[in-house]
């Protein structure tokens, strides 16, 4: 399988400008598209869409918390039908867009605290597979949590993802910022490397953990993210099948 770098992109929201999306398009394969409860509305929602279209990129899903003042970036008490609800709803606002323009939705990826709350709790696993039962497309995670055990046993696929602009703890959680820093591209795409490599992840204390990596998330929002996919992009050229 070819490792994919995918991107959470689409999170301008009216007149404010959240990232390079127009920038970052040449360095990705796939497009996490913002479905307004976290950042976006209809407008960026469509342009992001036409933009991924233009640039030959297949579009997911990125449905969150309905929690646009923190950028999707707190918790949320909901039940499992709630949020079932509230990222179906999402997820059909994004698909519509793709129908105009003659896309298909390719997958889903929670966004912020709602990615983490599904990879420790079951009720938010299974709702995320409620709604993922509606659009039979695969879901974006991350191995050594929920994500790696719910999500397949409930028959949807799930891409293995690792993040190469954040930084994760010993145990291999990732460590979640409400705004990222920016990194050193070439630290980050050695991190990478050994991910798809040697099926390890890099701690913040140099130690290593258990990963599988068949995607590599990089931020739109992290201050220098076109460096970092541009590094990333050269060094997993003999492991992708474009853009190398």
């Amino acid at each position: 399988m070819a490792i994919t770098i995918n991107c959470d992109m689409g999170e301008s929201f009216g007149l404010y400008r959240m990232g390079d999306d127009a920038g970052m398009m040449p360095f990705i394969d796939i497009a996490n598209v913002a479905c307004g409860f976290h950042a976006s509305d209809f407008n960026h929602m469509r342009a992001t869409v036409q933009l991924a279209k233009k640039h030959g990129v297949k579009v997911g899903a990125h449905p969150s918390l309905p929690d646009l003042q923190g950028f999707g970036r707190r918790e949320m008490k909901m039940g499992r039908e709630e949020m079932a609800n509230c990222l179906i709803y999402q997820i059909g606002a994004l698909s519509g867009f793709l129908k105009a323009e003659g896309m298909e939705l390719n997958h889903i990826k929670p966004h912020g605290s709602l990615f983490g709350m599904a990879g420790r709790l079951e009720e938010i696993a299974q709702a995320v597979c409620d709604a993922a039962d509606v659009y039979t497309v695969p879901l974006l995670g991350m191995t050594g949590t929920l994500h790696e055990t719910v999500y397949p046993a409930r028959g949807h696929r799930m891409i293995a993802e690792y993040y190469g602009d954040l930084d994760y703890r010993p145990d291999g959680t990732l460590i979640v910022t409400r705004e990222h820093d920016a990194k050193d591209p070439d630290e980050m795409a050695a991190r990478v490397l050994r991910a798809i490599e040697q099926g390890e992840g890099t701690a913040t204390d140099g130690s290593h953990f258990p990963t599988r990596c068949e995607s590599i998330c990089i931020h739109s929002d992290t201050p220098n993210a076109l460096d970092i996919a541009r590094a990333v992009r050269t060094a997993i050229a003999p492991y992708s099948e474009k853009r190398t």
